[in-house]
């Protein structure tokens, strides 16, 4: 088993500095195959590394797409593999190191990584395994200005505090569903249970094993208070994840929100929304549940990885490429596309929301081999739960038979 801790709670504080960068792209003619999720912090990275390093190499692709989880194992599998890195978060990176499909870094790190700090290092068993440039979690939006309208004094912070604001907003007539969540099927069902199961305290697994831990009185608890917000959200939730709940945001249709942090800075410019939404939109830290003090959330990084089965010339060009926009140069003109952990970053409002959270304690999403199983089983047998067709306990139940059938086929349980 491998564990890892990173200390996103400090990031916060110290990546200060405006040095500017000469990138170092590594050896030319190379091939630099980039592949990562659709989002601003990703674009900002994957684009500079482009502009900086696109003339040196033979060839500079970047993909980025909504569902790279599902891709990413299949696309490094061949070799050479399909893509020369690709750019994960906690959870993914022990998809990859399940399958042994990318590659340490210590070396590379070395030769390229004079400008990284070390809270950037992702360490296991002594290998540099992905090179982290952000932080992230779930945390909570609201209309000051809906709440206000609706009698609503102050922002909620408690699951209890969002489902009596939401029924206010609904029973003044302003929205019938004043709620948003990523509850699209598949892995942001998976995820939501886990915001509110380890807000209630609860372990995915039992101590010091991949024994499953979800069928119990604190995962029914979890489901209900889930149950409990999502009377309050839009018809089709089940289909919506972060970019139908930011649009949904930005349209003036919602007033409540548990979205991702990495879509402040996105909600709160100057386009795609109107004055009034960006103005009256707070950002502040997940709810806690059922009378205890955890946020609803989990504790994420984002970084750069670099697969294994390509030529290492290949490998070095990659990560010297990648790292090159990993400078205060970068963050200076994308400071509010995420929680940078690179020198330059200056908290803004969009970091409100995320840092608040931290504070609070949220749990970091767990970094063992295993978890992606639980997830997957979460994701596929909770839906029935949500549309009525199943209770808590059964689909639970599921759950464990699900989780228990892929860990015994991949060796984690005899």
């Amino acid at each position: 088993m491998f564990l890892k801790k990173v200390a996103i709670a400090g990031a916060f504080a110290g990546l200060m500095g405006t040095a500017a960068y000469a990138a170092d792209c590594g050896p030319a003619g190379k091939s630099v195959r980039i592949l990562g999720s659709d989002f601003p912090a990703i674009q900002a990275v994957s684009g500079t590394a482009e502009a900086n390093c696109a003339a040196n190499a033979a060839e500079f692709s970047v993909t980025l797409r909504d569902n790279t989880r599902d891709i990413m194992n299949q696309a490094l599998t061949p070799n050479p593999a399909e893509y020369t890195s690709v750019i994960v978060a906690n959870s993914t990176l022990t998809q990859l190191m399940n399958d042994g499909l990318v590659r340490p870094l210590n070396d590379l790190v070395e030769k390229y990584g004079a400008n990284l700090n070390p809270n950037q290092l992702i360490t296991i068993d002594g290998n540099v395994m992905a090179v982290a440039f952000m932080a992230n979690s779930q945390h909570l939006y609201a209309r000051s200005d809906i709440l206000a309208e609706a009698g609503v004094e102050g922002i909620p912070s408690t699951v209890d505090e969002i489902v009596a604001a939401a029924e206010a907003i609904r029973a003044a007539g302003i929205m019938e569903h004043p709620l948003v969540m990523n509850m699209n099927v598949g892995w942001n069902v998976g995820e939501v249970f886990n915001l509110f199961y380890f807000a209630h305290g609860g372990e995915l697994f039992k101590a010091g094993s991949a024994e499953p831990n979800v069928n119990n009185e604190i995962g029914v608890a979890a489901l209900n208070s889930i149950k409990s917000l999502v009377e309050y959200a839009h018809p089709d939730h089940l289909s919506q994840a972060s970019n139908e709940t930011q649009g949904l945001w930005e349209a003036g249709q919602a007033a409540l929100g548990i979205m991702w942090g990495s879509r402040g800075g996105a909600i709160l410019d100057d386009e795609g929304a109107t004055e009034e939404v960006t103005s009256n939109t707070v950002l502040a830290a997940a709810p806690t549940a059922g009378g205890g003090s955890i946020p609803a959330a989990t504790l994420w990084w984002d970084g750069v990885t670099i697969a294994a089965n390509i030529p290492d010339e290949d490998a070095e060009a990659t990560f010297a490429a990648v790292v090159s926009a990993l400078n205060a140069d970068m963050v200076a003109e994308h400071n509010d596309d995420a929680i940078w952990l690179i020198e330059g970053f200056q908290p803004g409002p969009a970091a409100a929301g995320v840092a608040a959270t931290a504070a609070g304690g949220a749990k970091p999403y767990p970094m063992i081999p295993y978890v992606n199983l639980m997830h997957n089983a979460l994701g596929s047998e909770l839906v029935d739960f949500y549309k009525g067709d199943e209770s808590a306990e059964d689909a639970l139940a599921d759950v464990e038979a699900a989780y228990t059938t892929a860990a015994k086929e991949a060796g984690f349980l005899n």
